[in-house]
């Protein structure tokens, strides 16, 4: 009985960190996702300005 309840707390214990690391594995692609369209978006700003900029010279 107390074999069989220190499996099942490893078990438990493995499930719930796998299930965490998968939580964060997503987490951190999704943010990076999000910096990339950021910086994208940044990029494009700053060559809309360089092209207004330059018409009015």
């Amino acid at each position: 009985m107390f074999v069989s309840s220190i499996i099942l707390l490893i078990t438990l214990i493995l499930l719930a960190g796998i299930i965490f690391a998968i939580y964060f594995a997503i987490r951190s692609i999704v943010i990076r996702k999000n910096n990339n369209s950021n910086n994208l978006e940044q990029k494009f700003d700053k060559i809309i300005e360089l092209l207004e900029k330059d018409k009015t010279d």
